[in-house]
């Protein structure tokens, strides 16, 4: 059986974002169609439209926490955030940032910067790494303790 890592990996794989791969490889586990969480999640792919923010990857990790941990009264925001922050401390220990144009070296959010990032293999070579680890990240957050 396959890990949501990989899971993951798969979706992304198949020309998906990052953010939609992340996302939809939890969402389906947790009640949201995957048509649905592909749709949510697609405008966070490099780093947020394209834009080299935020890493889509941290995104669809941080949305797959709020599907499952998320608060739905104003006063149970602590948790999520609590679990985000956790998540984004993970993943940037592990990778250097939880910034797109800093994990890919490039700057995305211009069409030669985007063009360069293409001909370099980035998202080939480096996002599908960034995509299994925050997975696996999300995955040992939501995992009940020992």
């Amino acid at each position: 059986m396959a890990t949501i890592a990989e899971v993951a990996a798969s979706i992304f794989d198949q020309g998906y974002n990052c953010s939609q791969s992340v996302f939809t490889a939890f969402a389906t586990q947790f009640g949201l169609d995957e048509k649905t969480a592909l749709k949510l999640a697609s405008p966070f792919g490099g780093g947020v439209a394209r834009r080299g923010e935020l890493c889509g990857a941290v995104a669809g990790a941080l949305m797959a926490l709020g599907l499952v941990h998320g608060a739905d009264k104003p006063a149970g925001k602590e948790e999520i955030y609590r679990l985000s922050q956790e998540f984004m401390r993970r993943f940037e220990e592990k990778n250097g940032s939880i910034l797109c144009r800093t994990l890919i070296d490039f700057d995305i959010s211009t069409p030669a910067g985007h063009q360069a990032a293409v001909e370099r293999g980035v998202f080939k070579t480096i996002c599908p790494g960034l995509v299994r680890d925050a997975a696996g990240i999300v995955q040992a957050l939501l995992e009940p303790e020992s």
